[in-house]
């Protein structure tokens, strides 16, 4: 009330110099914004504003939480937003370049071979004991028939999909591309576009994703030809040795004819089995044939090994999912639901894993003992257990999993 009364008397009374000049005095005006200021201040009425500027509040709050999807979002829905462009790049040229990923293994995988049958076979031919031979020969090719059968297998083989049209079969979400229901361990592919049953990932180098029906094809592949590359790797390391000691000594004396000084005597001369020669040992002739099929073994060499080490580190990891009864997606949300539930309070467990044994069991599709040969060591196009769709906490009870 004292400013009212004050604005009212600065108003009609005013400063005479103000009044003279028939304006108002600038001290007028400001107490007249003070007061409005007053006469809107929430504390005076109630901590409520207009009705005007709460409508216009609540419609830019509204505004703002249509920018996400829900009232869970987190830092992560932030960045996966930012990087979305980057990730749909990748996508594309994934889906783009899947046939050139499949060729190239096809293509290294036969170049391999070419190498093992026209140079390091007739060597073994000749310089073998027979049953150790024979081993290598029935060892060799039931690798190479396992890793073609289950490569063959994981490419064309569909992981399996959810039923678009409409069913009484139990979901958990309803996917947000694909529009249908979602059961437990689906999960949306953005390269193939499509939800898939028990997704693991998507393999650029089988130009497919991973999921319920083609997993063991995967897995398997994985093994044998990390195994197949071991087989190569320890079984071709002297003949590596002593192709890359004669490409040395070629280097060497082709350096020497021309003048050129040579230090060093080569860092694997020392490798070398009992019998080889040595530098001070006068050469013998080296053919154009003979580099070739050198420089074919220090290849062959350098590539088993290279994939042993890498693919044997993808394949042990895999092997640790399977035995904990989740796959790559599920070990992600696993660690945050455990995280989440931890600070409650509580423990999480993991409703898919039914034990080391039988998670291998259900994964491989072993019933009884016979399988483990027919099933694991043999080809064999058996399908997984249950249809992905629904879950039973095997062998325990057949009840499904509520989820």
């Amino acid at each position: 009330m004292y400013f009212t009364r004050f604005f009212i008397h600065k108003k009609v009374i005013g400063c005479s110099k103000c009044r003279m000049r028939r304006r108002w005095c600038p001290g007028s005006l400001v107490h007249l914004l003070r007061w409005m200021l007053l006469r809107l201040c929430p504390r005076r009425r109630g901590c409520q504003l207009p009705l005007w500027m709460l409508k216009i509040q609540a419609y830019l709050k509204l505004l703002l939480h249509s920018l996400f999807y829900n009232s869970l979002t987190d830092s992560n829905v932030v960045f996966d937003s930012l990087f979305e462009p980057l990730l749909w790049t990748v996508d594309y040229l994934t889906r783009s370049f899947g046939l050139v990923f499949v060729w190239m293994v096809v293509v290294l995988t036969t170049s391999i071979l070419l190498v093992a049958y026209i140079v390091l076979l007739p060597n073994a031919l000749r310089t073998y004991p027979t049953a150790w031979l024979v081993w290598h020969l029935c060892y060799g090719h039931w690798n190479l028939v396992m890793i073609v059968f289950h490569y063959y297998k994981a490419v064309k083989t569909a992981p399996g999909h959810p039923p678009s049209e409409k069913n009484d079969i139990p979901f958990v979400s309803v996917c947000k591309k694909c529009v249908i229901p979602k059961p437990a361990r689906a999960h949306h592919c953005g390269i193939c576009n499509r939800c898939i049953l028990k997704m693991d990932h998507h393999c650029p180098w089988l130009n497919n994703c991973v999921g319920h029906l083609n997993h063991r094809y995967f897995f398997s592949f994985c093994v044998f030809m990390t195994l197949g590359c071991i087989y190569c790797s320890l079984s071709g390391r002297i003949r590596f040795l002593a192709a890359y000691n004669a490409l040395e000594r070629f280097k060497h004396l082709e350096m020497e004819k021309a003048g050129v000084p040579v230090t060093g005597m080569g860092p694997l001369i020392g490798l070398l089995p009992t019998g080889q020669t040595d530098y001070a040992t006068p050469a013998p002739p080296y053919s154009f044939k003979e580099k070739i099929m050198d420089k074919g073994i220090i290849y062959m060499w350098v590539l088993t090994s290279t994939v042993a080490v890498v693919l044997g580190i993808l394949t042990t990891w895999h092997a640790l999912l399977i035995s904990r009864g989740e796959t790559s997606i599920e070990r992600h949300t696993n660690s945050k639901e455990k995280s989440r539930m931890k600070r409650m309070g509580q423990v999480y467990k993991n409703p898919f894993n039914y034990g080391k044994l039988h998670n291998w069991k259900v994964f491989l599709g072993v019933e009884k003992r016979s399988h483990w040969v027919t099933r694991v060591l043999l080809p064999s196009a058996h399908l997984p257990f249950g249809d992905g769709l629904t879950w039973d906490s095997y062998p325990i009870k057949k009840e499904p999993i509520l989820v």
